[in-house]
């Protein structure tokens, strides 16, 4: 028994490494500005008019893509109507295919929490009361600061502002404000109460993370929020055979996310790792586009 546990907390690992390694080729592409660093300068090519499918700050001096947040919030309400389809067509576009595996595989701001979370702590914290109710705050979020604050609260010229970012995201603070802030003297005069508060947020998010698998993706994350909607409809699914399910709960004891596999195949919560799917011993649990018989 305890060998069978070694083994497969082995395999886990071996599949946690190849999923960061994933992430981190990614994070490299997606910020491969890498100039932007050292100058302290946003990259404004053709390609930052690009989403990229992760959270990824617009405003990180390495960024060659936009943050479908940042650019949802940017048009949302907008006059510019084409563009406004096209965020909203390709976060539906992203979400109708793979759900929330974009968390789990490509997102940048996940693979941040991921390590931290490897950081050892006394007690590591798996669900406490209330759990539940609060992660239905990041479709609050998603609803007021991403779509109703842009969209109603507008300057004379109509135009909102990306409150999600200015206010909350700690991903911007790390990915692009404290560079930009660290790169440009000008701009390090100019900063004030809103830099520390967003600090603030980020300290707490950083401590949380090593305490908690993830708290930002289960609480706040509005692109999360998006995405997990379509976990039930979307063309990759996870599957579990009855027929090869045994009901021994491996999957179960080890979802970080909490999720019951065989209860719920594709919660709403899943991030799409593919833990479960290593510690099923009798190989029930599938994931693909395919469409298997005597599955629940």
């Amino acid at each position: 028994m305890a060998q069978e546990k070694t083994s497969k907390k082995k395999t886990n690992k071996v599949s946690d490494a190849k999923r960061h390694g994933i992430q981190a080729v990614w994070a490299f592409l997606t910020n491969s500005h890498v100039s932007g660093f050292v100058t302290g300068k946003i990259y404004t090519g053709k390609l930052k008019n690009v989403c990229v499918p992760g959270l990824n700050c617009y405003s990180c001096p390495g960024a060659v893509g936009a943050c479908p947040i940042g650019s949802l919030q940017a048009v949302v309400g907008s006059w510019n109507f084409k563009m406004a389809y096209y965020v909203v067509g390709f976060l539906i576009f992203i979400g109708a295919i793979f759900g929330r595996l974009i968390c789990g595989f490509l997102c940048p701001f996940g693979l941040i929490q991921d390590l931290l979370n490897k950081i050892p702590f006394p007690k590591k914290i798996r669900t406490f009361k209330g759990d539940k109710l609060l992660r239905k705050l990041k479709y609050v979020i998603f609803a007021v600061f991403v779509i109703l604050l842009p969209m109603f609260l507008v300057d004379i010229m109509g135009q909102g502002s990306p409150y999600f970012c200015k206010l909350i995201c700690p991903a911007g603070t790390l990915e692009g404000g404290i560079p930009l802030a660290l790169l440009n003297k000008s701009m390090r005069s100019a900063l004030g109460a809103l830099y520390v508060w967003k600090n603030a947020i980020l300290v707490v998010t950083i401590i949380l993370s090593i305490i908690i698998y993830r708290p930002f993706c289960k609480y706040i994350c509005p692109l999360g929020a998006f995405y997990s909607v379509f976990n039930k409809v979307s063309f990759f699914k996870y599957r579990v055979n009855k027929e090869k399910c045994v009901g021994c709960g491996k999957c179960a004891k080890v979802c970080r996310m909490q999720v019951d596999p065989v209860v719920n195949a594709n919660s709403l919560e899943c991030i799409r790792c593919g833990r479960c799917k290593q510690a099923c011993p009798t190989g029930a649990i599938s994931c693909g586009v395919s469409r298997e018989k005597n599955n629940i």
